[in-house]
């Protein structure tokens, strides 16, 4: 596995959103995961009764068996209600055009791959979306432990490290240092 970075630029966030607008389900899915936080593998999971007329999403995470209780904003709800518009309260969110189960992980990965690749961006993958939350709700917020309670670490240094704020901050001490 190699490590991927949050998308830190929301014009790139935007581009991608872009990219991805040519298929409700796959900008839905780019929607949802950097406004949530989710694992991709909780996010694939989702169906329709999950969001449907919710204030907040309720699972069972599938890595650490925890119950996670997590708020639905207004601008997420009206993106919910457009999305799930036309399907069924059994419908997975994120179902394959193959059948009746949602999408792997790994076409989750070539979905987002596809469009970071257009966009000019490298170092994607399914995580991203995670820590693109994660990074654009540590930069408004600056409460890392609220993000690391979100998160579910262990420790503050682990969340920061996760969301890229660490190697940030290295790549500015580099830039300004010389002898």
């Amino acid at each position: 596995m190699r490590t991927v970075q949050p998308i830190r630029d929301k014009h790139l966030i935007e581009a991608m959103r872009e990219m991805l607008k040519e298929n409700d389900r796959n900008c839905f899915l780019f929607t949802l995961g950097i406004n949530t936080g989710l694992r991709i593998s909780d996010l694939l999971r989702l169906q329709v009764r999950d969001v449907k007329n919710k204030s907040h999403i309720i699972i069972k995470e599938k890595k650490t068996q925890k119950i996670k209780r997590l708020k639905i904003n207004e601008t997420l709800k009206i993106s919910i209600n457009l999305y799930i518009q036309s399907m069924t309260d059994e419908s997975y969110l994120f179902k394959s055009f193959r059948g009746t189960k949602p999408i792997g992980r790994v076409q989750a990965w070539k979905i987002l791959n596809d469009a970071a690749k257009k966009v000019g961006l490298s170092e994607i993958g399914t995580h991203t979306l995670r820590k693109t939350f994660g990074y654009h709700f540590y930069q408004k917020n600056k409460d890392v432990a609220l993000l690391q309670e979100i998160f579910n670490h262990s420790s503050p240094s682990i969340t920061l490290r996760y969301i890229g704020i660490n190697q940030d901050l290295m790549d500015e001490a580099i830039d300004n240092f010389s002898l």
